[in-house]
């Protein structure tokens, strides 16, 4: 089995590579990942080996760049991604209270998927919104103040 970039995809890593040295070609790395990400929704061994040949470098190197980053994605990704930050700020306002919540309403932990792929949980590092503390990421949109009525709303209407 072998990776493909789509022709419009493909398309856009020709056009990364203009940005950078004929001879540094590696220095697109972290983009030609995003568009591998855009496409699948996560970066397989395959498509690690397919963006390699394009960067020069090994599979073992993309691997280790996909592996240290958590924003790309190693396996399939769940419909919902809630990662609730657990930086102080968000910390001492009850993001712990918040996870333990979630895994009670989900009935997983962090950094597993329920069952039906609809939910991941994961605990993250500051989000950049010490303000609205405790919160958390839900796929791209800031859930701000969360509390056990508000995680139900937001549940209720993701189900």
């Amino acid at each position: 089995m072998s990776f493909k970039f789509t022709n419009e995809r493909m398309k856009n890593v020709e056009e990364l590579l203009t940005h950078y040295p004929a001879d540094h070609k590696q220095a697109a790395l972290l983009p030609i990942l995003w568009e591998v990400q855009y496409q699948e929704g996560w970066i397989s061994k395959e498509a690690m080996v397919e963006v390699a040949r394009i960067c020069g470098c090994t599979p073992a190197h993309v691997q280790e760049v996909v592996t240290f980053y958590t924003m790309y994605n190693q396996e399939p990704p769940a419909k919902y991604h809630l990662q609730v930050c657990r930086n102080i700020c968000c910390w001492l306002r009850g993001a712990g209270e918040t996870t333990q919540y979630l895994e009670e309403k989900l009935g997983i932990k962090p950094g597993e998927m329920t069952e039906d792929r609809k939910f991941k949980l994961s605990e993250v590092e500051c989000l950049a919104a010490c303000g609205g503390g405790p919160m958390m990421q839900v796929n791209d949109d800031y859930q701000l103040n969360l509390t056990r009525e508000s995680i139900d709303k937001l549940l209720k209407d993701l189900k």
